[in-house]
């Protein structure tokens, strides 16, 4: 399967506004890219790049005043097969983790694991170890939150989320990844390309085809699209992602 990818952008900025992009394809995709998916700007810019902490991919810009448009468009190859239910996967005691698991256990900014753990233990305690704990977190998070726009609020943590019963997707992720680290379970917030192939029903808590990883962190914190550092007005979004067939389109 070949999937198109890509992304618009624009910007209205009042003054020259440096930023921080994180719009490119995980590295543990690049053998999948087709066609590349080069960051352009109009009006053209200097575009410098390097790896953050996690080893996502970030670009760095100085919009000009005015409108920036900021676009990719690019095709990779998928297997086309649902996500893996790895329903046998056990779970390794902290003592035997790799150290570079760690820090995804601790708390972090939207994931407040110290005012969590007492609720987690209570809820997911006796749920078998491994996959089917975090089965049973997620199969929680599903039915306790419900989602709707106008439950959205930049500043919402786990905690907030769980007592309000109501958020978006990065509040479900939020609330999962905390239950999931205060069970001792390394758990990292991950964006990236979601489509609706192979979808009749597209519901939350469902494998899903074609999955394309932009970046992993710690949460939404560390794995924003972009990080301004000015006033600015985000006057445009628009992301695609469908099947294609063959290349040379």
């Amino acid at each position: 399967m070949q999937i198109r990818i890509g992304y618009e952008l624009i910007y209205d900025c009042p003054q020259s506004t440096p930023m921080i992009l994180t719009l490119n394809v995980h590295f543990t995709r690049v053998s999948d890219i087709i066609v590349p998916d080069h960051l352009v700007a109009d009006p053209p810019v200097l575009i410098t790049a390097y790896r953050d902490g996690f080893g996502n991919w970030c670009s760095r810009i100085v919009a000009p005043k005015g409108q920036v448009r900021l676009s990719a468009n690019a095709v990779v190859k998928d297997t086309g097969k649902p996500d893996v239910v790895a329903a046998w996967a056990g779970q390794t005691p902290v003592q035997n983790l790799p150290e570079e698991t760690l820090v995804f256990l601790l708390g972090s900014r939207y994931c407040e694991t110290d005012q969590l753990s007492e609720v987690a233990w209570d809820l997911f305690g006796k749920s078998p170890a491994g996959w089917g704990r975090v089965q049973v977190i997620c199969d929680f998070v599903h039915k306790h939150i419900a989602f709707g726009y106008e439950h959205a609020r930049s500043t919402k943590t786990a905690w907030e989320a769980f007592n309000e019963g109501a958020g978006v997707c990065r509040d479900f992720t939020h609330l999962a990844i905390a239950f999931c680290r205060c069970m001792n379970i390394p758990a990292r917030y991950c964006t990236g390309y979601l489509s609706d192939i192979g979808i009749f029903d597209a519901r939350n808590n469902t494998p899903r085809i074609g999955r394309v990883l932009i970046a992993r962190g710690r949460d939404a914190t560390d794995v924003p699209i972009s990080n301004t550092f000015g006033p600015n007005t985000l006057k445009s979004f628009k992301v695609w992602t469908e099947e294609v067939g063959a290349p040379g389109l």
